[in-house]
């Protein structure tokens, strides 16, 4: 059995007032007994401003792969698998990135591959998705839009991923704007590519998202532990703080596997546009 929990919460530019964000989280997580924390995207600091025409001179602070503030949370994690979204320094490059860690150091690495309009002014996609060993499981990482394709998250599960950590800085609706947060387009469409990447791939979600606002965008929080089956077994709704849910990940995987076995039962030489 392992507690996942999953943050809702804003993060902005100020890299220190994140960082005490962070260990904050980190300690609330290790009281309630999680062995496996996942914050959003762009916890260390903040996301874009503008999604439709980001200024070029107020975009996040890039960081180096190795960036102090990297071993730090990784010095604060201790026992603990962490999850977190920065903007990585790739040298000519700035990429959308996250980075899972533990005492131990770094345990796996991933650059945000689907890009939508606004990003693309500001970030170069990554090109690979790969799910890797930890204390908590094989986990796979995927970023923001990364998980409205479901190719991205069957590619990690066919790599093995028990565990998927969806890391979100995921705005309302920019283009029409719902009265309450309930009726927003975007709001429905989180929850649902979370609930269907984990069932039809069959493994456990854990999604984490900002809250609050940045510029023009208002972020939807919904943080939330999916079972295999899709269904929800913790959440925030829009509020700041931790779904934290206790899975047995093999057993329930096994479970939801037992008659239907997805990733066995595909036939990739009828599909159109995927690799095998």
């Amino acid at each position: 059995m392992i507690r996942i929990a999953a943050v809702a919460a804003h993060f902005g530019r100020d890299l220190e007032f994140d960082l005490a964000r962070v260990a904050k989280l980190i300690d609330d997580a290790r009281k309630e007994g999680a062995g496996l924390l996942v914050l959003p995207d762009a916890a260390l600091g903040g996301y874009l401003a503008d999604l439709r025409h980001p200024d070029p001179d107020a975009l996040p602070p890039a960081l180096k792969p190795d960036d102090p503030l990297i071993h730090e949370i990784a010095r604060l994690a201790a026992e603990m698998v962490v999850c977190v979204g920065y903007c990585e320094d790739g040298g000519n490059e700035r990429y959308n990135a996250a980075v899972c860690v533990s005492g131990d150091g770094v345990l796996g690495r991933h650059r945000k591959v689907h890009l939508p309009a606004g990003e693309t002014a500001a970030y170069t996609p990554g090109d690979r998705f790969d799910a890797f060993d930890t204390p908590a499981g094989r986990v796979g990482m995927l970023i923001d839009y990364d998980k409205t394709f479901p190719e991205s998250a069957r590619s990690l599960a066919l790599d093995g991923a028990e565990i998927l950590a969806c890391l979100s800085a995921w705005p309302t609706s920019i283009t029409n704007r719902a009265p309450r947060m309930a009726q927003d387009r975007q709001a429905k469409l989180f929850d649902l590519y979370d609930q269907a990447r984990a069932a039809e791939n069959q493994v456990v979600l854990a999604s984490s998202n900002q809250t609050g606002a940045m510029g023009g965008m208002r972020f939807l929080g919904q943080a939330k532990v999916v079972g295999p089956g899709g269904d929800i077994l913790a959440r925030t709704w829009a509020k700041a703080g931790l779904a934290v849910a206790e899975v047995d990940i093999a057993a329930e995987i096994e479970r939801a596997r037992r008659v239907l076995r997805h990733l066995d039962e595909r036939r990739p030489a009828t599909y159109r546009g995927t690799a095998s």
